[in-house]
């Protein structure tokens, strides 16, 4: 039984993710989960079309008494999945979620059916509060009080995946494969691996991550934490949307430099071209899906702390008939050519050929999807693996038959600075 009661206000999330809560927030709210209910296994990955829609019954399985009725309400299962499609991956239903959606707060506590009346009443008291059910330290006066905060790392060392001169040869390589005709379009990342002194202190790094970019989605799943600016889709209802970046150009800080930059992103062929290859992916992908679908007939710029981005915001309304989930649609379109290429079984096959290392999770599908199939689901790129006193950042770019080199080791340079911002603090 899934048990959602209303917050008197709504609660601070971060606060409410601590060191090991699933997050997934964005602007307007976002969940947080603690404990597990429930494990939903992707043997086949998001390939295996019967494990991604058993997911749906699994969800619809569990009985639910909910006074607030919105979108995370309820059962929900959250969870990272891998880049590779027919990776294995498993989602979680949390035992207890926390829920923001605008000033609306909640709390959903999941208790076995076979949970007896006295721990069901605890229970239900129990989630009214944000914070119920963490343990609290205990102090010498026979009182609690809050740990103190452990002390963040301050010495790091930062070693490539790959030298840059032997980099700048495997985008060479590419753009000679691009040329030839047998590929569009290829991402290639590089990874970074960051050795500190002492452990990562988690909540310092999302609360930084918060603060630098404060439009982007936060996720922090089991030691995979970021914040992409990239929504993969989300559904409420009937609406489903989408908003794929490609084309990005760097910010000065200079009101007037940028300027110039974003209009020269605008008219930039190459650029253009990287983000036509990505909205013509997502129409063909969702078109069969939806009895609606808008799409502007020139991209938006999106901004953040260093870096622009062509963007292009892609709205539809589902069929009526047995509409797919959220969870359903993140399979029929990833990865997008804004992280993999096209086409895309040909692209992928190559960059795992070239890269030197297995991308896990990165540029991977994070986020949640409810019993009634609604759902928000980011690309999970901007982030990192944080293991301890390691971490490993990733960042990607386009390669298309204009690439230069230079320029795309660059621009992964510049799209590093984001988890380096929050993870180097000397």
């Amino acid at each position: 039984m899934a048990r959602t009661v209303r917050l008197p206000s709504p609660p601070d999330l971060l606060d409410a993710a601590g060191s090991d809560g699933l997050l997934w927030s964005d602007e307007n709210g976002g969940l947080v989960g603690h404990g597990v209910a429930a494990r939903l296994r992707l043997p086949g990955g998001l390939a295996d079309g019967s494990a991604v829609r058993a997911v749906r019954d699994a969800l619809a399985s569990i009985d639910v008494d909910d006074e607030v009725g919105l979108p995370g309400c309820g059962a929900v299962a959250m969870g990272a999945l891998p880049f590779d499609s027919f990776a294995a991956g498993e989602l979680v239903v949390p035992r207890r979620v926390v829920g923001r959606a605008g000033d609306t707060g909640w709390v959903t506590t999941i208790e076995p059916a076979h949970a007896g009346a006295g721990v069901w009443a605890a229970a239900a008291r129990d989630a009214r509060s944000p914070h119920a059910g963490s343990p609290p330290a205990a102090s010498t006066n026979g009182g609690h009080r809050r740990p103190a905060a452990p002390e963040p790392p301050d010495h790091f060392t930062l070693t490539s995946s790959m030298p840059h001169v032997e980099w700048k040869a495997v985008v060479a390589g590419a753009v000679d494969v691009l040329r030839a005709g047998s590929l569009r379009k290829v991402v290639l990342a590089r990874r970074v691996d960051i050795s500190a002194n002492r452990p990562f202190v988690l909540p310092d790094v999302l609360s930084r991550l918060a603060a630098l970019y404060p439009s982007c989605m936060i996720f922090s799943i089991n030691g995979f934490v970021g914040a992409s600016p990239e929504l993969l889709i989300r559904r409420t209802g009937s609406h489903v949307e989408t908003h794929p970046l490609a084309g990005t150009v760097a910010r000065s800080g200079d009101a007037h430099a940028d300027q110039a930059l974003v209009a020269g992103l605008m008219e930039s062929p190459k650029a253009r071209h990287e983000h036509q290859v990505v909205v013509d992916f997502l129409r063909d992908a969702l078109a069969p899906v939806c009895s609606k679908l808008e799409i502007p007939a020139r991209p938006s710029v999106l901004g953040l702390r260093n870096v622009s981005h062509l963007a292009t915001h892609i709205t539809g309304r589902l069929i009526d008939r047995e509409p797919p989930t959220a969870l359903e649609l993140v399979a029929a379109v990833h990865p997008t050519p804004a992280v993999g290429g096209t086409p895309t079984a040909a692209a992928v096959r190559y960059l795992r050929d070239v890269e030197g290392f297995d991308r896990g999770r990165y540029a991977g599908p994070v986020g949640w999807v409810d019993a009634r199939g609604d759902g928000a689901w980011a690309i999970g790129i901007r982030s990192a693996e944080i293991t301890g006193a390691r971490a490993r950042i990733y960042a990607g770019n386009g390669v298309v038959a204009g690439s230069d080199p230079a320029e795309e080791l660059a621009e992964t340079q510049l799209k590093l600075q984001a988890l380096l911002a929050a993870l180097v603090r000397p």
